[in-house]
């Protein structure tokens, strides 16, 4: 007699956004057997449709308040623009007591928005981030490992319960993530350093090549600049959303060229070699 299969962890998980992030939630709960439906939630019903096709959900709809008051937990993986007003609708429907988490990639004002009324709220709300990310977009772009052995920081306010921390915790690990836990200026801070600046630093690069130079351009350029291919509107959002620590980041990022570029004017081949080794240092020791 075969076995029964697992019970899923959550038997309702409403998901709103369906694009790479959303969508690679969706197909990882599926592939895991995590879920027993997993609603799509988006504004355009191309997306949804996709979604569906692709077996990233079950369900889909454009009524995120239909969705919300059927889930056992709801995920926002939108834009960080739109995350706050999108949990204070979900919050109006949901059931007392459900978890909601997000992805996005700033934490600060998402968590602050939460806590501004959290005494009023319906549902338990969590933030977290996913480092995940791509310059892809879209259903298309989803895979049911792109959280496998990759980092999530869930970000809790003072307030939050520890049960409430766990329970998220528990959610991004079942997906395969390793969870660190953070206060929310903590992540912006660190996320500003290894991820908002390198973006914008990307774009500059991109942007400061001559057209006449893209022909002859090869692996060292198409890394560096890689990111910059992200959505511009996205990436708006997000470097206004932490615009301090990104413009601190970017401060140290300019100080370090400057003594490059001094080492450079002077000629002064042993103080490049010794600020080109640290740099290296510091890459290998990330790894690979």
């Amino acid at each position: 007699m075969p076995a029964a299969a697992p019970h899923p962890h959550w038997p309702v998980v409403a998901v709103v956004g369906v694009g790479l992030i959303g969508g690679s939630i969706g197909l990882a709960l599926r592939a895991r057997g995590l879920a027993g439906r997993v609603i799509g939630v988006s504004r355009s019903p191309k997306s949804l449709a996709e979604a569906r096709r692709l077996g990233a959900v079950t369900d889909t709809t454009t009524d995120l308040e239909r969705a919300a008051a059927e889930a056992d937990l709801v995920v926002v993986a939108t834009g960080v623009a739109a995350i706050p007003r999108l949990l204070d609708a979900a919050d109006v429907a949901v059931r007392p007591g459900t978890l909601l988490t997000d992805a996005g990639s700033t934490k600060g004002s998402i968590v602050k928005a939460w806590e501004r009324r959290r005494r009023g709220r319906r549902g338990r709300f969590v933030g977290a981030h996913p480092l995940a990310g791509s310059h892809r977009r879209g259903p298309a772009a989803a895979a049911d490992d792109l959280f496998t052995g990759r980092v999530t920081v869930v970000t809790p306010a003072p307030a939050t319960p520890a049960a409430d921390v766990e329970a998220a915790g528990e959610f991004w690990a079942a997906l395969g993530s390793t969870v660190f836990t953070m206060r929310p200026a903590e992540h912006d801070r660190l996320l500003a350093a290894t991820s908002h600046a390198p973006h914008v630093l990307a774009a500059a690069l991109a942007a400061a090549t001559p057209p006449e130079a893209r022909r002859f351009t090869a692996g060292g350029w198409r890394d560096t600049t890689r990111i910059a291919a992200g959505d511009s509107d996205l990436w708006a959002d997000i470097l206004l959303d932490n615009a301090a620590p990104v413009a601190r980041a970017l401060s140290k990022v300019a100080a370090a060229t400057e003594r490059l570029l001094t080492a450079l004017e002077k000629g002064d081949r042993r103080r490049l070699v010794t600020l080109l080794q640290a740099a290296k240092d510091a890459r290998d020791a990330v790894g690979s």
